[in-house]
């Protein structure tokens, strides 16, 4: 898993988060030093066309900014979802941050046998855009989380 990396001169990092779905913009200076002398394309937020990879981010967040559940799940402390998968595990149940990062996780076979985890077992751990108005839909609350943390195993 990668992940594509420009310069985009924009009025905030707000604004880039509004214009663009499934992005994190990084500011802390220490990484933002790594890449200076990158040769990372720079892209105007206002510019009619963006290159390939963003063109695509600015279209779905266009597309999902008029929908119900648009940035309901923003600007939280703490995130709780619980969300179906076609293959196993059947079931995610997450506890995201306010960066859209999984802090524990719980993996639900459909044996009923449930795994908990956290960042110490994940090789990554990439934000999940929490402007998604798909993930309204899977918020559970924090006791349900915590019951399924509980009854589950620590993953081996």
């Amino acid at each position: 898993m990668g992940g594509l990396w420009w310069w985009i001169h924009a009025r905030s990092a707000q604004q880039i988060i509004d214009t663009f779905a499934e992005v994190e913009v990084v500011e802390d200076p220490e990484i933002v030093a790594q890449f200076a002398d990158d040769n990372l394309d720079e892209v105007d937020i206002d510019a009619p066309a963006m290159p390939p990879g963003l063109d695509g981010l600015r279209e779905q967040r266009t597309a999902q900014r008029g929908r119900p559940g648009y940035g309901a799940l923003a600007g939280r402390e703490l995130v709780y979802l619980r969300r179906p998968w076609d293959d196993e595990p059947h079931i995610y149940l997450e506890e995201l941050g306010p960066d859209g990062r999984r802090r524990r996780q719980v993996e639900v076979y459909r044996d009923g046998t449930a795994t908990r985890s956290t960042p110490d077992d994940w090789p990554l751990n990439p934000p999940i855009d929490l402007h998604d108005p798909d993930l309204a839909q899977w918020e559970i609350s924090a006791d349900e989380f915590e019951r399924a943390w509980q009854q589950a195993r620590t993953e081996s």
